[in-house]
């Protein structure tokens, strides 16, 4: 399941490269071709984690050369991904991330030991393909996650050969180049219903006491036609809605959230929501807690953000 459900089954690289046009996307200098590892944050005990929803870029940006973007752009998106271990209060135990990439007819999650990466893009140069996150899988918060999905009324699967797709390894990769902490992913529920996504959230707010560290990983704005001038108005219109829903108290906050697709610019900011609906995961996982823009940027011009619940 290769990214099937990007907008108007273009790809990634293509849809960026027909906003930027040739000759811009040829002018483009080459990204880093990989993360030099970086230094463990020592584990404490005791500390609530924080919940994450962060844009995780295009493809396997930054790690080869992609035709999109600004350089100022990219390189204010990787700083803020490479900075996420600061947010939390002592390392994570283990790190559940919920990808846009990720679709089933249930909540299903990872459940190897030694996960692979799922390179789920096309048209990339060969080292795209050869690319390495050597993360431990962790199969006993899967069982975990499981268990308190199954307690709020879900059903549930495992796929013990799925790999991390590049909406977690990308933003991991850069956050966690170490690859030291146990690691897993849960699906999307297909059909994309923002509030089957945040009760999913709210099953999981446990974890946070747990040590572990939940990360929805997609785009703020994701309209793959989009992307270049014509999107800057429609995403400023919709990244103002959302980050405004955000900082609301709860009950306004997951109202808001249900009703997305009535925001300003909605549908031209999401055609389709996938990579919205982490977003819900967050927010519900986020219990009583407000919610903080603490990433304002942009990519190919668009206004993109990263949000933050303590």
């Amino acid at each position: 399941m290769a990214d099937e459900h990007d907008s108007l089954n273009i790809t990634r690289r293509q849809g960026l490269a027909a906003a930027l046009g040739t000759a811009a996307a040829a002018s483009l200098p080459a990204c880093a071709a990989d993360e030099p590892a970086g230094k463990a944050a020592q584990p404490s005990s005791g500390a609530r984690m924080p919940v994450l929803y962060v844009p995780h870029g295009g493809g396997p940006w930054p790690f080869v050369d992609t035709p999109f973007g600004d350089p100022a752009e990219l390189d204010a998106l990787a700083t803020y991904l490479r900075a996420l271990p600061s947010v939390a209060p002592t390392l994570p135990k283990s790190i559940l991330v919920v990808s846009a990439h990720w679709e089933e007819q249930v909540p299903t999650v990872m459940t190897s030991e030694r996960p692979p990466l799922y390179f789920d893009y096309y048209g990339f140069p060969r080292e795209a393909y050869e690319l390495s996150w050597p993360a431990p899988g962790a199969p006993d918060l899967a069982a975990r996650v499981r268990q308190l999905l199954e307690g709020a009324g879900f059903a549930t699967a495992s796929d013990p050969s799925r790999g991390f797709d590049h909406g977690t390894f990308v933003p991991l990769k850069l956050a966690f180049p170490e690859a030291t902490i146990p690691t897993t992913q849960l699906s999307l529920k297909r059909g994309l219903d923002p509030a089957e996504h945040l009760a999913m959230g709210r099953a999981l707010t446990p974890l946070r006491d747990e040590g572990v560290l939940i990360v929805g990983s997609g785009m703020s704005f994701h309209n793959m036609r989009g992307f270049g001038p014509s999107g800057r108005a429609p995403s400023i219109s919709f990244d103002s809605w959302l980050t405004e829903t955000i900082g609301l108290e709860p009950d306004a906050r997951d109202k808001r959230l249900r009703d997305w697709a009535t925001a300003p610019a909605a549908r031209l900011a999401h055609p389709r929501e996938e990579h919205l609906l982490p977003l819900m995961v967050v927010a519900g996982a986020a219990g009583e807690g407000r919610g903080l823009s603490d990433f304002a940027g942009s990519i190919v011009g668009v206004r993109l953000s990263g949000y933050r619940f303590a």
